[in-house]
């Protein structure tokens, strides 16, 4: 016996009583299952922020004038960014829950306190590992950039409304795989995308593991206090009826995963496609344009100052209608459409049509 005491570390106490020993350790045991969850949690929740994004929001934000969309973009191109800040940003958020975009958060927390969320935040160059091979935070982020930039492309084209809300959901679907990786470091199947479809994957993590990661992935939306929509939209991205922003998530998924050259199931595609409103033809569109880099579509980098009515007419001009035309689209006099543009001229100092429409696209506000 007493060769086990150095052991102990010296911590001898725990084992000092003598009719509790088999019970207590039988708890430890019991515990290890929850406190191996929580570590999982507390892994993700520390992603790191790639060196690169953490130099663009110091650039960002200590600038003689600060450019809000470069902070913006920079966070909405970094995993590890995006879920601190939205974390930060619900924590102090008056109304838990409230804030399910970029924007919002950036708006809650202003550049200077993105700026500290980023200088104290654990941080990891390109290829790095991060001291762990499961965790591969350079792959992840590459297949979620690639659903971010497929999902803002289906959303432009289907006109759905919180284009903003959807760049974090497609940016954030996979990250209950973070927590898979953490609680079973050696499992390699949801990493075998090139043979096996997403839908397979998930079957064979219910099979083995007894959950998946999106529903994982839901969990953690809820407890950062995420909007119940988008934890329910990650929940579901996989789910056989998933509809709304769901079958959005699922779509730009599975664009994504065929852009990378891995497996997808197509009938589950154009299933997912037709959910979410996406056309035969627009699909095939966007099949065709995802291998090849950049976008010419813009999304809301800078908050918008227009009104709903101010941006209608704003598409309507951008789409060659004369202000008679929109006022019949829009059920509304000539003369009230001449004052919507005019404010807003206004409102981001432009000087005519033209330029009110170019800088409306460019700010990706239209």
């Amino acid at each position: 016996m007493q060769s086990t005491k150095p052991q102990t570390n010296g911590k001898a106490k725990p084992e000092a009583a003598p009719t509790n020993g088999a019970r207590s350790n039988g708890s430890r045991a019991k515990a290890a299952p929850g406190a191996r969850l929580a570590a999982a949690f507390d892994a993700v929740e520390k992603f790191p922020v790639l060196l690169e994004s953490r130099a663009r929001v110091m650039r960002a934000a200590t600038a003689e004038t600060t450019r809000v969309s470069d902070v913006i973009e920079a966070v909405e191109s970094d995993v590890g960014l995006a879920i601190a800040v939205l974390r930060f940003a619900n924590r102090s958020s008056n109304v838990a829950g409230s804030v399910g975009s970029i924007p919002e958060a950036v708006d809650v927390l202003k550049p200077a306190g993105v700026l500290a969320i980023a200088g104290t935040s654990p941080v990891f160059d390109f290829f790095e590992p991060n001291g762990s091979r499961e965790m591969r935070p350079e792959r992840f982020r590459v297949h979620a950039l690639a659903a971010q930039r497929a999902g803002d492309e289906i959303g432009r084209t289907v006109g759905w409304d919180s284009r903003d809300e959807l760049a974090v959901a497609t940016l954030l679907h996979d990250v209950g795989r973070l927590v898979i990786c953490s609680l079973h470091p050696g499992d390699r199947g949801q990493f075998d995308a090139v043979a096996k479809t997403p839908e397979q994957r998930v079957r064979e993590e219910r099979d083995r593991l007894g959950i998946d990661h999106a529903l994982v992935g839901g969990v953690l939306a809820r407890r950062w206090n995420m909007p119940p929509s988008l934890a329910v939209a990650i929940e579901r991205h996989h789910a056989a009826d998933a509809d709304g922003l769901a079958a959005m998530i699922a779509t730009a998924d599975m664009v994504a995963h065929y852009s990378q050259g891995e497996a997808v199931n197509p009938e589950r595609l154009r299933t997912c496609a037709k959910r979410c409103g996406l056309a035969p033809e627009a699909l095939r569109d966007l099949l065709y344009e995802m291998p090849h880099a950049g976008s010419d579509s813009p999304r809301v980098t800078e908050p918008c100052p227009l009104s709903a009515r101010e941006l209608d007419v704003l598409r309507h001009l951008s789409e060659g209608m004369v202000y008679k035309q929109i006022a019949g689209e829009m059920q509304l006099s000539v003369s009230t459409i001449r004052t919507h543009l005019h404010n807003v001229y206004g409102k981001i100092g432009a000087v005519d049509r033209a330029q009110a429409v170019l800088t409306a696209r460019d700010c990706g506000w239209i």
